[in-house]
């Protein structure tokens, strides 16, 4: 999951109240469907900061609730309103995340570009720009591994992500 950190970065995140937000104002379908449909209470997130120099990977975060509607899309005031989404249908969702650990050290995207082991993954495609990308088993491992960092025990690694 990815964020600006001068919108949302990963010590706002830890900041809050029981180190939870909800990650609201994905406006991309496919973005959308990764979290609605192939998101679980308890998977493992890396908490990517874009739009910084470098952009890299900051921390570590798990998914804290099932996908529910995106209240934001049906607020006028809101960035993230859509005047297409209704109370029965409101096309947009969000889950909790909740913060964990940050990384001993930040993984550049850069680094990841040039570690082989990266190579499919989503993240260092030229040109994505997508919220949220999925990660497997093997590649979460492997940032952990750049970052020095061990898997803390409240991120069970498991196939699907």
């Amino acid at each position: 999951m990815k964020s600006e950190p001068d919108v949302f970065s990963f010590d706002d995140l830890m900041s809050r109240p029981e180190r939870t937000e909800g990650w609201d104002g994905v406006r991309n379908y496919q973005a959308r469907n990764f979290m609605r449909d192939d998101m679980r209470v308890g998977d493992p997130v890396l908490f990517y900061h874009s739009n910084t120099k470098p952009p890299h990977v900051a921390g570590l975060a798990r998914v804290a609730s099932a996908p529910r509607p995106d209240r934001s899309a049906l607020d006028p005031r809101s960035e993230a309103f859509d005047e297409k989404a209704t109370e029965e249908d409101p096309r947009w969702v969000l889950v909790d995340v909740q913060g964990i650990a940050s990384l001993e050290r930040p993984v550049a995207l850069a680094q990841m570009r040039d570690n082989p082991r990266l190579a499919d993954m989503p993240l260092v495609r030229r040109g994505n720009r997508l919220s949220i990308v999925p990660v497997t088993d093997e590649e979460f491992e492997e940032v952990l591994r750049m970052a020095e960092t061990p898997c803390p025990p409240e991120l069970p690694l498991s196939a699907g992500r």
